[in-house]
């Protein structure tokens, strides 16, 4: 058995951050993943970081409410305030860890602007932002000696005396099952994108610590809050970033028309993501798309512009959809890309489980509401990932390991031998139920929803989770089985699709990315507040809490 003061599941930029700070504050600590560490997903972030920072003429209450404005004020304003209140140290804190930040004319940091902001304060490193803290991060956390348990998975949280106590876990190169006992457990384990086909995550975003801590006994929050991203790659789904159009793209609908002027006169292309998602679909839906996309124009940037600060996406829409950025427009359409739901934290980590803390996408605590502003999602990661690394390693040195044994592995090495003891008989393998599950969540619980549609869903799900049980793993061995990890993965999947569901038909109104054809107005009356969905002994259960507002009241929004 294996035994550390904080264990953190994840090794993203939350959890990297995370790590860091509990080892500053003299924790023994480790990070357990299922990919190599700089494999996270957030890797992939390409566009940049808010931070709005004094000495540059900007305020963290414009950031604030912003954000409020952005989450269609179902954002918690008091951790709304923490982040943007800290984001500035913090994006001074990784260039001082060694991340190199694009620059402007001048040699400062340079900004660029991104939707629903009314100040360009998105700090970058060309359109691999994500790819250059990660790395930074890696770094660091090796030279402070974190351990990091490398291609491991979390098989399941211990809890023993209504606390966390550690996790039971599988090594992935030998199929060896072992028990980790902790202090303290953080959840850094990413989102859920996978849940949806086609989506911009990795194929790794499989919803696992979320679904972990349902079992456990925690809540999720808000989960019914999917973003489709407004410009994902025709065909692949692959992520264009919004910094395209902060650098000032175009969109184009069939008629070579900028439609946004008539969706948002004020914001244009740099609306929020829920507000242009919307208006890209209501014209594809009209008849005014080309193959049930429109068009993405940068060619008036300049090849210098699009060579220096998105370079990236050059490559991306010359291999995967064979444009020359520089030369034509790019086919592009709303597509899956973050969950602003979670598992339900305060502002410090904690969640409702005494010693299990959660940061990043896979927490909730509720700093992006019904819709996330781009670049605000790094930020979140780090703000939030370094308050529960410090919580986490002061609770650690008043607390004495729980009494916790090898034993505590018995049940999910039962749980294994039942799985590879399914006969096939007829039965699935993982991947038909996973595509089965990511068509039905996109066809119904898209852009726009509705009550049809969602119930279809739900009943589509629940009869999945049927085929699970008798899902076949026809890989019998203990080395590198890749088919049981991602059938593990599966479950872990149908959790949070039902959830999300649930959430989604719970909600009577339109806020956000959650845009119902049956209920086309916000409610402040009857919804301003959260859904909770908690596991029960007979099944999912929903309730409510309500929005902590500090300073912003609910105002009619438009861009």
């Amino acid at each position: 058995m294996y035994s550390h003061d904080v264990l953190i599941i994840g090794a993203g930029l939350a959890g990297m951050r995370a790590a860091l700070s509990a080892a500053e504050n003299g924790a023994d600590v480790a990070v357990i993943s299922k990919v190599h560490p700089v494999r996270s997903h957030s890797n992939a972030a390409q566009g940049g970081i808010n931070a709005a920072l004094e000495h540059a003429g900007d305020d963290w209450h414009d950031h604030a409410y912003d954000t409020v404005k952005g989450s269609d004020y179902l954002g918690d304003q008091d951790a709304i305030e923490i982040m943007c209140r800290e984001a500035g140290s913090e994006v001074i804190q990784m260039e001082h860890y060694g991340v190199t930040f694009s620059r402007d004319e001048e040699g400062r940091l340079g900004t660029r602007a991104f939707g629903g902001q009314g100040k360009a304060r998105t700090f970058f490193v060309a359109d691999f932002t994500g790819q250059a803290l990660l790395h930074v991060l890696y770094e660091q956390i090796m030279r402070a000696g974190v351990r990091v348990y490398e291609e491991w998975f979390v098989l399941d949280l211990i809890i023993e005396d209504g606390q966390c106590a550690g996790a039971v876990v599988m090594e992935i190169r030998s199929g060896e099952i072992h028990t980790i006992r902790s202090k303290a457990v953080i959840m850094a384990a990413g989102g859920l994108g996978r849940v949806f086909e086609p989506s911009t995550n990795a194929l790794i975003c499989t919803g696992d610590g979320m679904g972990l801590a349902y079992r456990a006994g925690a809540s999720l929050m808000d989960m019914e809050m999917v973003q489709y991203h407004p410009t994902t790659l025709k065909g692949s789904g692959v992520l264009i970033t919004e910094g395209a159009r902060g650098e000032g793209a175009y969109l184009l609908n069939s008629e070579g028309e900028r439609f946004m002027k008539r969706y948002a006169p004020n914001m244009m292309e740099l609306a929020s993501r829920d507000v242009v998602s919307r208006a890209e679909q209501t014209e594809i839906n009209e008849g005014r798309g080309v193959d049930g996309c429109v068009f993405l124009d940068m060619r008036h940037l300049g090849e210098r512009v699009i060579r220096e600060r998105l370079t990236q996406i050059l490559d991306i829409a010359r291999d995967f959809a064979n444009v020359n950025l520089l030369e034509e427009p790019v086919p592009i359409r709303p597509g899956m890309h973050y969950q602003m739901g979670g598992i339900k934290t305060d502002i410090d980590g904690q969640t409702q489980l005494p010693g299990l803390y959660a940061a990043g996408e896979v927490a909730c605590v509720s700093v992006h509401g019904g819709n996330r502003l781009g670049a605000n999602s790094l930020l979140d990661t780090l703000v939030f990932g370094r308050r529960s690394g410090v919580h986490a390693a002061e609770a650690a040195r008043s607390k004495s390991h729980g009494s916790v044994d090898d034993s505590a592995a018995d049940g999910q090495k039962a749980n294994i031998q039942r799985l590879l003891d399914n006969e096939q008989n007829g039965g699935d393998m993982f991947g038909q139920i996973r595509q089965d599950m990511g068509g039905t969540m996109n066809e119904h619980l898209a852009v726009y929803r509705n009550q049809d549609g969602m119930e279809t869903a739900l009943d589509t799900v629940r009869q999945l989770r049927e085929r699970y049980r008798s899902v076949y793993v026809p890989d019998k061995g203990k080395t590198w089985n890749t088919n049981l990890v991602f059938t593990l993965e599966l479950g872990f999947m149908l959790d949070c699709a039902e959830a999300v569901t649930l959430a989604a038909i719970e909600r009577k109104e339109s806020r956000g990315a959650h845009t119902r054809e049956d209920f086309p107005e916000r409610d402040d009356e009857n919804w301003l507040k959260h859904i909770l969905v908690e596991q029960t002994e007979d099944g999912p259960a929903l309730s409510e809490m309500p929005v902590v507002i500090t300073q912003w009241e609910p105002q009619v929004r438009s861009y």
